[in-house]
């Protein structure tokens, strides 16, 4: 079986304007799957768009299925940037016979893509499909963070054993899968009447990092560490309030802001580390004058926009490019390291592996904020910190 067989292509005809698309715009700068499977090694590309056309998992938001070429035909139209792309366009995963089938799909198309250093860009369909999303990671022997821009977790206490993954339960499935691969989980976004206190408590016992929407009303900004650590990114349009992104029937009227959206996105294409991004949700049949169609074309292009601009300083080499500084604490029984980028003035904190528990590092570097430097400085260990030891443990 190839990758081929999971697709249907592109119609053109679709998604096509009538007067055809512009020099400067995506439509002739992209290249698209229509009638040959094109080629995908040789380092030809750098990002793949398909499409997911499957909603049956999708819990009181039927329609989303159709979303891909919905999108496609605004995405299109918007120009290239200051950046020269190399994007492919697979067309649409169809739905198999069973949504175990189209699991199979995503995972076993994302999982090559990762290999070819190609970076998926899907477009649901339910939220659930981040399940085989990251099932993807399974057999490439790394630990997976995960960051998830929703209004509430995708969790449920009583799920019973056996049920396939629903788009307001599949964290189960994930957090429950054996082999465990996951190292950290974040969700940004989050609304707390939404939100049960059970599950709260489980993302504390995790360790997990959960971060509520009032954190980001006025600096947007700060969510730029926590998305800095992900290697998969899953986004529901119901993150979005509904007076900016309507298209979903879960939409409700608070939520981030269309162009805090765009920002998180332009976020999540420069972290070097990032693999595989997912924007799921988003239902035509509740849009009004394709305005979320159009703010998710935007959302994806800020994403290729950052893709573009990427600092590349991660890992950390050389270190010529880099400033150390250490922070006594404890009243100078032990220091926290912290290294900042000359490029990107981006901060990351080394937290020591315990004893006997990894061969090869001595620590693990993680994203964080100028403020965690200052808060070791004050003699305090941050929470970050904390939490990421717990981890290692």
């Amino acid at each position: 079986m190839t990758l081929s067989d999971f697709f249907s292509p592109v119609n053109l005809n679709a998604i096509t304007p009538k007067q055809g698309f512009l020099n400067s715009q995506l439509g002739l700068k992209a290249h698209f799957y229509t009638k040959e499977f094109p080629e995908l090694a040789g380092n030809t590309f750098d990002i793949a768009i398909f499409g997911v056309l499957d909603d049956r998992a999708a819990i009181n938001n039927e329609g989303c299925a159709f979303g891909p070429d919905y999108f496609r035909a605004q995405f299109y139209t918007l120009n290239e940037g200051d950046f020269a792309s190399r994007i492919i366009d697979l067309g649409n995963i169809k739905a198999g016979a069973a949504i175990s089938d189209t699991y199979f799909a995503v995972k076993s198309v994302v999982a090559e893509l990762i290999k070819l250093n190609i970076v998926p860009v899907i477009i649901g369909g339910g939220q659930d499909l981040t399940y085989p999303q990251y099932l993807a990671y399974e057999h490439l022997e790394q630990k997976v963070d995960l960051v998830v821009v929703d209004h509430k977790f995708d969790l449920d206490e009583d799920e019973h054993e056996g049920i396939e993954a629903q788009s307001d339960t599949y964290l189960n499935k994930i957090f429950l899968h054996q082999p465990n691969y996951l190292f950290n989980f974040s969700n940004i976004g989050y609304q707390t009447y939404y939100v049960s206190q059970d599950s709260l408590k489980v993302m504390s016992k995790l360790f997990f990092d959960v971060h509520r929407l009032g954190e980001f009303t006025t600096e947007i900004s700060l969510t730029e560490p926590i998305i800095r650590n992900a290697n998969m990114i899953s986004f529901d349009i119901s993150a979005v309030r509904s007076s900016d992104a309507v298209a979903n029937a879960n939409a409700g009227p608070n939520g981030f802001y269309g162009e805090q959206a765009c920002a998180i996105a332009r976020y999540a294409g420069m972290n070097d580390k990032l693999t595989s991004i997912g924007f799921y949700e988003f239902n035509p049949a509740y849009d009004r004058s394709s305005q979320t169609a159009m703010l998710l074309a935007q959302i994806v292009w800020y994403f290729i926009d950052g893709f573009y601009h990427r600092k590349r300083d991660f890992p950390l080499m050389p270190k010529s490019q880099y400033l150390t500084y250490r922070a006594s604490i404890s009243e100078g029984n032990g220091e926290i390291v912290f290294v900042k980028s000359k490029k990107s003035d981006r901060w990351w904190m080394q937290v020591p592996y315990p004893t006997g528990v990894s061969k090869n590092e001595r620590y693990h570097l993680i994203p964080c904020r100028y403020e965690d430097y200052n808060t070791a400085v004050n003699g305090e260990i941050p929470d970050l910190w904390w939490r990421t030891y717990q981890k290692l443990l």
